[in-house]
C-alpha cells in the first residue's frame, strides 16, 4: 500500500529518541522528508545524521514562543514545502499528587501543554488542504495512569484541544489526530519501570494486562503513526487511536 508519502515534509519535535524517533525513522522509509527537533544540539544532529540526507535538525525548545515559526520555515527553506507536524514531547517528571512541585507543574505545562497549542496553532495557519497535525499523548487521556500526576493533568487537556482543533480546520480540509501510545519499549518507559523496587516484575505485571502480552516496539508506534500523518488516512480526523496492544477496553 502507497501511503503517498513521498516528498512530504513533516517537521517531527521531540524526535531524538524514542516515540518522536521512531514516527521520523518510519515517515522517512516511506519517503517523506523531516525536520527533527530536540534540545540538545548534538543529539538533534546525530539524530537528523542517522535519518540521512532526507532530514535536518534543529535544535529548540518546544517552550520556547519563537521555536514553531522557525521549524516550519525550515521545512519550507530546506525542503521547499510543508506538509505537516507531529507535536511530541517529553514526559513531564513522574510523582504523586504531593510529590510534584509548582515549579514542575509550571515547566511541564509550558513544555508539554503550551508549547503543543503554540506548535498547532502555528501550523494550522501555515498549512494548507491537505496538511495534517499530529499530537503524540498517553493512554493517560482516558484512564490516570499511577505516579504520573502531571501528565495525567496535561494530556487530557491537549485531547479537548486537538478535538476543537479538528473541527475548527476541518472544513479547511486540514486534519488533526491524535496518538495514544500504551507502554512502548522506549527508554522513557524503561525509566518508569526502573523506578520500582523490581523493575523486571513490574513489567511482567505490566504485560500481563496487555491482550497481547508484551510491550510495543517502537517501530510499531512509528508504523501507525506514519499512516495517520499520511494521505492514506485522508479521512480520519478527530480521533484518537490507541496504539497499546489492546489495553483500552473501551469504543
Amino acid at each position: 500500500m502507497d501511503l503517498g508519502l513521498k516528498d512530504r515534509v513533516y517537521v517531527v519535535t521531540g524526535a531524538t529518541r524514542g516515540l518522536g524517533n521512531a514516527a521520523a525513522r518510519e515517515l522517512v522509509a516511506d519517503g517523506a522528508r523531516v525536520v527533527v527537533t530536540g534540545r540538545e544540539e548534538k543529539n538533534v544532529a546525530d539524530a537528523a545524521s542517522a535519518l540521512g540526507p532526507n532530514a535536518v535538525g534543529v535544535a529548540a525548545d518546544n517552550a520556547d514562543p519563537e521555536a514553531a515559526g522557525r521549524l516550519i520555515a525550515t521545512a519550507r527553506e530546506r525542503f521547499g514545502r510543508f506538509d505537516g507536524v507531529l507535536i511530541s514531547v517529553g514526559g513531564p517528571p513522574p510523582g504523586f499528587v504531593a510529590d510534584n512541585t509548582d515549579e514542575q507543574w509550571q515547566s511541564a505545562f509550558e513544555s508539554v501543554f503550551l508549547g503543543a497549542v503554540r506548535l498547532a496553532r502555528t501550523a494550522a495557519a501555515e498549512l494548507e488542504e491537505g496538511g495534517v497535525i499530529g499530537f503524540v499523548l498517553s493512554g493517560s487521556v482516558h484512564e490516570p495512569i499511577p505516579g504520573l500526576t502531571i501528565s495525567n493533568g496535561l494530556r487530557p487537556g491537549l485531547a479537548g484541544f486537538a478535538k476543537s482543533l479538528a473541527d475548527e480546520l476541518g472544513p479547511r480540509g486540514i486534519r488533526v489526530v491524535g496518538l495514544l501510545p500504551g507502554r512502548i519499549d522506549t527508554d522513557r518507559v524503561r525509566e518508569l519501570d526502573g523506578l520500582s523496587a523490581d523493575p523486571e516484575a513490574t513489567r511482567a505485571a505490566a504485560e500481563s494486562r496487555i491482550p497481547l502480552r508484551r510491550y510495543g516496539r517502537p517501530e510499531e508506534f512509528g508504523r501507525a503513526t506514519a499512516f495517520l500523518l499520511s494521505p492514506a488516512a485522508s479521512y480520519l480526523t478527530g480521533v484518537m487511536v490507541p496504539v497499546d496492544g489492546g489495553v483500552r477496553h473501551g469504543f
